[in-house]
């Protein structure tokens, strides 16, 4: 039996079961999902490399046909992949081709010339065939935990626009910089409904503007968790599902609106899936760059602006620290809202990306008229998820607050006034044991009903992107499988919103029992 938090037995529990098993036969998914993971001419590179391995083990006869046909698969492939930029995970296959044409070649080229082919013993060949089938299985598996991620195709109405703007607060100083003329500068990127766009179109890259900022980006965040650069480069050669600058969908909708901050250390691009589905149907997602607290921020006149907050060590001075962070997330979020309504009206100063004003004359904006901006809701991950429900207490025109397992740092008071949503991972004994205390006495205090899902399988990094292009260790990115988390998530969110934002009739937690184990509460 699960154990249920504090406080739960004044509050109503459900516990569900969470659906078919999580664990699917080994043999049934892991071969499959090897193969997916590389490209055409990876495979083919795969496929020549074991076919000129093989040959070395063929009878005498089909030796020779055998080595050329391979050859003829290897060097084209190995060609192709020059051009179009060879992944890590390839240099064990080609350093195993390379290691089996030395026991394929010289026979043929013996013959070649005339004399009489001599071939190692087999006791002999049979250690380095070993050594290059290692080699060569090596290359797959890395592609497999290490992926080129692939987003998951929005289920909505919509197709899905993206664009990014830069925005400063002439009202506040940044407080992480010395220089009192310094300004708090956010990087925002739009998620939006959009007409559908033709299918050779290149979809928008999903770490940056360009490919240079998705290599600044990825590399950052590795070097953020401790890992080489080039183990995650997969990211920076992503692309989402979503059109950069695609028209706005057609019809006059006006798009409630949802604002997201990443964790500590993270990206605004780190829940793009999450952020497409919500915009497939019908909602305008505006994800944030918080300077000098996410990983890397760049700036559209190129400077780059890498993180300065770092933990101490100790508990109680981290937990002043994030007090500070989350109050400054906070207030870009609201900042952002208030730029987000003033674009809606029209009133943009040309400076920012949005292409024209209202107050000059230029022209108008595609997302004029098309933001519903009184129904707002914040949300956020990890350090971000603090900085929702922060931002709800202070600013009442967010009508909704999402908590991806996010602990609540700052004060309680005031209390939160509008419905909020909180998803968790299961707790552990490896669990802060502040979390959950701390979270039950966040929304139990909510005037407004409170809901927290414990996502069974889930880990925290299960609520973002992470388990698209990261090993599926458990302890990391949980148990779901790579499109299996952030669609839940994305499904949790949704029923949330459609419920708080757009009224659809009935109680939340009737839809969201299919997700998780649902706990609601608030007076």
């Amino acid at each position: 039996m699960r154990r249920r938090g504090p406080g739960a037995e004044h509050d109503r529990v459900t516990e569900t079961n969470p659906g078919p098993s999580l664990f699917p036969s080994l043999l049934q998914s892991l071969f499959p999902s090897l193969l997916l993971s590389l490209s055409l001419p990876e495979f083919l590179v795969l496929l020549g490399a074991v076919a000129l391995l093989v040959a070395r083990w063929l009878p005498p006869a089909a030796r020779r046909p055998g080595t050329l046909a391979a050859g003829a698969v290897l060097v084209p492939s190995v060609i192709l992949l020059g051009f179009t930029g060879i992944r890590w995970q390839m240099l064990p296959v080609l350093a195993g081709a390379a290691v089996a044409s030395a026991f394929t070649l010289p026979p043929l080229l013996r013959r070649r010339t005339g004399r009489p082919p001599r071939r190692a013993r087999w006791w002999l060949a049979l250690p380095g065939s070993l050594a290059c089938a290692g080699l060569i299985a090596t290359g797959p598996v890395a592609a497999w935990a290490f992926p080129v991620p692939v987003f998951p195709e929005p289920t909505g109405d919509f197709a899905v626009g993206t664009r990014v703007l830069q925005w400063t607060d002439p009202l506040r100083p940044e407080s992480f910089t010395a220089d009192p003329d310094d300004r708090r500068t956010v990087v925002v990127q739009l998620w939006y409904p959009a007409r559908k766009s033709p299918a050779d179109v290149p979809r928008a890259p999903y770490l940056g503007r360009t490919q240079d900022e998705a290599r600044t980006v990825s590399a950052a965040l590795a070097e953020g968790v401790g890992l080489p650069g080039f183990l995650v480069d997969g990211a920076a050669r992503a692309r989402s599902r979503a059109v950069v600058d695609a028209p706005v969908a057609g019809g006059g909708e006006r798009f409630p609106v949802v604002l997201f901050s990443p964790g500590s250390g993270g990206v605004r691009s780190q829940n793009t899936a999450w952020a497409e589905e919500l915009a497939s149907h019908g909602y305008l997602v505006a994800a944030l760059d918080h300077p000098y607290d996410s990983s890397v921020v760049v700036l559209t006149d190129g400077r780059t602006i890498r993180a300065t907050t770092a933990s101490s060590g100790d508990r109680d001075r981290d937990e002043e620290l994030a007090v500070g962070w989350t109050a400054v997330r906070a207030a870009d979020l609201g900042f952002v809202l208030t730029r987000l309504e003033r674009l809606d009206r029209g009133e943009t100063d040309g400076t920012d990306g949005t292409g024209g004003t209202g107050e000059t004359g230029g022209t108008a904006d595609p997302l004029t008229g098309r933001l519903d901006t009184g129904r707002a809701a914040v949300a956020g991950h990890s350090l971000g998820g603090a900085a929702a429900l922060q931002a709800a207490r202070q600013d009442r025109r967010f009508d909704a607050v999402v908590d991806l397992d996010g602990y609540p740092h700052g004060p309680t008071a005031p209390a939160l006034a509008q419905p909020a949503l909180a998803l968790t991972q299961d707790i552990t004994a490896g669990t802060d044991p502040r979390y959950l205390p701390r979270l039950t006495e966040a929304l139990d205090h909510n005037t407004a009903t409170s809901y927290r899902l414990t996502v069974p399988g889930a880990g925290h990094l299960t609520f973002m992107d992470g388990p698209l292009y990261l090993p599926p260790v458990p302890s990391i990115v949980g148990t779901l499988g790579r499109t299996q988390s952030p669609r839940l998530v994305a499904a949790a969110t949704l029923a949330f919103l459609d419920t708080t934002l757009r009224g659809r009739p009935g109680d939340p937690a009737d839809t969201l029992r299919a997700y998780a184990t649902v706990r609601s509460s608030g007076r």
